[in-house]
């Protein structure tokens, strides 16, 4: 395929960004301007010289600008297969223009939905002759330029630069496929307002899935294989994707993977006292409420420092200089934080690998959304695990209720246990966790190797009992059989908290009065696979 020489270019953009720069770079170059409404009125403010698309068309723009580029001297135009007889016969007849280069960027649908537009102003920000011109122009690249973005321009530029005024036939082709991606991404959009937010649809006959690939990665989870970060196009929260990264190496997949659920989980104390999260590979290891960052982050890492070493830390805060000191005592890989003063940042750049997200706020973990799961031949789609259950909706099953304090460490605990792996157990005391035991495939054991994680610690700190004497242990999902509660009393639990509902729950009960615990059930299951 050969260069095409760039003579009449039609610019018709909702953001004009970069527009007036753009427009003297293309007249510098003897390119004829054909343009739109508010586009054509930019130009010319700039003192361009552009013909109006009504002066191509031989039509009026009308209908409130809902019809103006549908038309065949424009669809012609970019079309037309310029070296067929038959194209270059009908152009002829019919007096159509060849357009070498597009310049579209789409009506702002997403940026309407997000401020709480009406329906009808959503409706009339659907873009319908731009979609069009992009696709007309994408499928012609061989003769066709199209560019969708402000952030290609200075790439349009240079390659005009650099080949005297053409257009390569790579750089059409690369052009052509990022402007299927945007019109692509723009129906998806559209697609899941209509679905979503129009009809109420949590699972559409249709599931349009995109996103904007921010950066590749060094490998996936393991070295051979590969990986990207990809953000979804138009409406959503903001997370560890949109995080600032102060210092620190590369992130990793593994890293962001495990940056997420420190912070997933830390955000379900951003209205409580002082909270810190430690993290490894995708399991906290330690959790803990406190008076102060450093304190909390004390109790979090006696839980299990084994573990937190090479770990991920989260904390609902801003920074503070003792705590990350405090945090460099140990190698941590990643620290995500709302913000850090200067003392903890002044302390993080001394270790120049490790990675300081900042956040700013910190997600709702009771905001909606889907979660989706790949499996070979498909995809697995659920509503995000946002469930909540309040004290006051605890069921006391035992004959003792638990205290004010068995109850504050039950909702710690059970807080903890929603985001550990299943099967799930979480020891918690004084707001913070005493043992975590995780993804065991049966429940006793999980209650177990918490145990024995508690003992460690307090062989390690020189404390006289473990710390899960006189806990609550928590349980994601219901114990099957007496031998999992009888495991946390034997560990020195004297509260439980678990949803219920197992065909032995009598069983349970009766085993949990004989050993004087108190026992409360909250009817929801938190299971994490």
């Amino acid at each position: 395929m050969e260069d095409v020489v760039i003579k009449r270019a039609l610019l018709s953009v909702s953001d004009k960004t970069g527009l007036v720069e753009l427009g003297h770079a293309l007249a510098a170059r003897h390119v004829e301007l054909v343009s739109t409404g508010g586009t054509a009125k930019t130009l010319r403010d700039a003192g361009l010289a552009v013909k109006d698309i009504s002066e191509l068309t031989g039509f009026p723009e009308m209908m409130d600008g809902r019809v103006k580029t549908l038309h065949p001297k424009v669809h012609g135009g970019l079309l037309a297969v310029r070296d067929n007889a038959e194209h270059a016969a009908a152009m002829k007849e019919h007096d159509i223009g060849a357009i070498d280069l597009v310049v579209v960027n789409l009506y702002p649908f997403a940026q309407t939905v997000m401020k709480g537009a009406s329906r009808d102003e959503i409706i009339e920000n659907i873009d319908i002759g731009g979609p069009s011109m992009v696709r007309s122009a994408a499928k012609n690249h061989a003769y066709v330029t199209i560019v969708t973005e402000p952030a290609d321009y200075d790439n349009l530029v240079a390659e005009l630069e650099e080949s005297g005024g053409k257009t390569s036939y790579d750089f059409r082709r690369k052009c052509a496929a990022k402007a299927y991606s945007a019109t692509a991404a723009y129906d998806s959009m559209i697609s899941q307002w209509f679905a979503f937010a129009d009809q109420q649809q949590l699972f559409p006959d249709m599931l349009a899935v995109n996103g904007n690939r921010i950066e590749e990665l060094r490998y996936g989870e393991n070295p051979h294989q590969r990986a990207a970060l990809y953000v979804p196009v138009g409406p959503h929260g903001a997370g560890i994707a949109q995080a600032e990264q102060v210092q620190g190496k590369e992130l990793s997949y593994n890293n962001y993977n495990d940056a997420d659920a420190a912070l997933e989980l830390v955000s379900e104390f951003r209205d409580g006292p002082p909270t810190v999260v430690i993290v490894k590979h995708a399991n906290p290891c330690g959790v803990a409420s406190g008076d102060t960052l450093i304190d909390a982050y004390r109790a979090a890492l006696e839980c299990d420092s084994v573990s937190a070493f090479g770990g991920i830390v989260a904390v609902n805060r801003p920074l503070d200089g003792a705590t990350a000191e405090a945090i460099t005592e140990i190698f941590t890989e990643v620290v995500a934080a709302p913000a850090a003063d200067d003392a903890a940042k002044a302390v993080f750049a001394k270790k120049k690998n490790l990675r300081l997200l900042l956040t700013g706020n910190l997600p709702d973990p009771k905001r909606g959304g889907l979660a989706i799961k790949p499996i070979t031949g498909g995809l697995l789609v659920q509503s995000r695990d946002n469930g909540h259950v309040a004290d006051s909706e605890f069921k006391v099953v035992t004959k003792r209720a638990p205290t004010a304090q068995e109850l504050a460490d039950c909702r710690f605990a059970w807080t903890v246990a929603k985001h550990v792996k299943s099967n799930a157990i979480v020891y918690a005391k004084d707001g913070a966790t005493a043992g975590i035991g995780a993804g065991q495939m049966n429940r006793r054991d999980s209650a177990r190797i918490a145990a024995i994680k508690a003992r460690e610690a307090a062989e390690t700190y020189g404390w006289e009992t473990p710390r899960t004497v006189g806990s609550a242990v928590a349980s994601d999902a219901f114990f099957p059989f007496a031998d999992g509660l009888l495991a946390a009393a034997e560990a020195g639990a004297t509260a439980v908290i678990q949803p219920g509902g197992s065909m032995r729950d009598d069983e349970v009960i009766a085993a949990a009065d004989e050993a004087g615990l108190a026992m409360v059930f909250t009817g929801m299951r938190h299971f994490r696979h």
